[in-house]
């Protein structure tokens, strides 16, 4: 989802569309997890864990899909308004994990949603994404 965002407006932004369109509803709420938070739990859990159980790794919390376009469109820059098509889904209404185990043996995501979103745009123009 969130690679779609940027290059639909980074697009429209080229083009100076006056409105981009997102599908759904806007309110579906999803927890978004930055790469390097992920490698970072991934170590400390080799390094930390040796129970046969499970763990879910996320930053226990979420945000609406209309909540994140508007971050994504604020941090590639794109001015137009941003409307949502109703009569697209949504998808699941939300998905939110239950980190609390990993939570309580000490470790926490660093990166926040706007800064993880802003170090994946600038990849995306330098061409990690393979935009052209």
């Amino acid at each position: 989802m969130v690679p779609a965002l940027i290059r639909r407006f980074h697009e429209a932004k080229l083009r100076g569309a006056p409105e981009s369109v997102v599908w759904g509803t806007g309110r579906a709420r999803r927890e978004f997890l930055f790469v390097d938070d992920l490698a970072d739990a991934c170590i400390f859990v080799l390094e930390t864990h040796s129970a046969e159980q499970h763990l879910n790794v996320g930053v226990s919390a979420d945000v609406t899909i209309g909540e994140l376009a508007k971050i994504v469109a604020d941090v590639v820059g794109y001015e137009g308004d941003v409307a949502f098509d109703a009569s697209r889904p949504d998808g699941t209404p939300r998905k939110l994990l239950n980190s609390s185990k990993l939570t309580a043996m000490g470790w926490k995501a660093r990166t926040s949603l706007r800064e993880g979103l802003s170090r994946t745009y600038a990849d995306f123009l330098g061409g990690g994404g393979r935009y052209q």
